[in-house]
């Protein structure tokens, strides 16, 4: 089996099992980010991440924390497709001869190309997810962003095709969505790859166990994200704003905005479920895509 298809197969799996650890995490990120900002004296929807956890729950029962699954799971493939096998051929770019290892900051360079590439894909999948995801709680605050209410990704997909753009449309928050990918695989790619060569006390990490896989993709996952959120919330509160009556006119617009009104913190808004859903999901993609890359011989 020659590289690139090895990359997809192991890409695929190891996509496949972050997402399903990963999604319900995700699905409170994201409706802590898109609540609308609470009017004097007023609460928020939620006052936190366990708040967020039981109102979902208790309003649509335990399979309304993956709602939005569907359309990352149908492009999970895709996805890591591109994400792994950019990031391999990129390192066969790079390499000064076949199988000699890569440093850190080849590594990064990898995770920059990757993200680059994938941008193109993650941004129409994270918007489907994100309207799907935040349309309740933008219900309860009487957004006319919901004014349609979606009955799944493919309706969300022919809505924005429809009546927001066009093609163009899917692609709303592109700028965002490389802002964040690019520079969260650059760190993610080069974190897993320094604190790979660390545990295995030099360039040579073939031998490292299960458990050193498991700790250096988990804090991998993790430095995405401290990487990049505020980055992330401008990201969603761009894709699921009102298309006829934006609130924001851009990425800078929105960053501004937010500033205003709720401070840094408000760039903030769901870093918890971020960080809390990242270590274990990525704990379980990096797995997964080395114990099948390296079955696959």
């Amino acid at each position: 089996m020659g590289d690139v298809a090895k990359d997809l197969t192991a890409g695929t799996v190891g996509g496949a099992a972050q997402l399903i650890v990963g999604h319900p995490f995700d699905t409170i990120k994201v409706k802590l980010q898109s609540q609308p900002t609470p009017l004097p004296g007023q609460l928020p929807k939620y006052s936190g991440a366990v708040d967020a956890v039981r109102q979902t729950v208790a309003a649509e029962g335990a399979r309304g924390l993956f709602k939005g699954m569907g359309a990352p799971l149908a492009t999970v493939a895709a996805f890591n497709a591109v994400l792994f096998t950019v990031r391999g051929q990129t390192e066969a770019f790079l390499r000064s001869e076949p199988g000699a290892p890569l440093t850190v900051n080849q590594q990064i360079v990898c995770g920059a190309v990757a993200g680059t590439a994938v941008s193109f894909l993650a941004c129409p999948t994270e918007l489907i997810k994100c309207r799907l995801q935040a349309q309740s709680v933008m219900a309860s605050a009487g957004s006319a962003a919901v004014a349609v209410k979606y009955a799944g990704p493919m309706d969300v997909a022919r809505h924005v095709l429809r009546s927001e753009g066009g093609v163009g449309g899917l692609f709303k928050g592109l700028f965002p969505t490389m802002a964040r990918e690019i520079p969260g695989n650059a760190a993610m790619f080069g974190m897993y790859e320094a604190l790979k060569q660390y545990f295995a006390g030099g360039t040579d990490t073939s031998g490292l166990g299960r458990g050193s896989l498991i700790v250096a993709g988990g804090l991998a996952g993790g430095s995405f994200w401290i990487s990049v959120y505020p980055t992330d919330v401008i990201k969603s509160v761009i894709q699921v704003d009102d298309y006829k009556n934006p609130k924001f006119s851009g990425f800078f617009d929105a960053f501004k905005k937010i500033l205003a009104a709720e401070g840094v913190k408000g760039l903030y808004k769901g870093f918890g479920p971020a960080m809390g859903r990242s270590v274990p999901a990525n704990a379980a993609c990096f797995l997964a895509y080395e114990m099948v890359r390296s079955s696959l011989g």
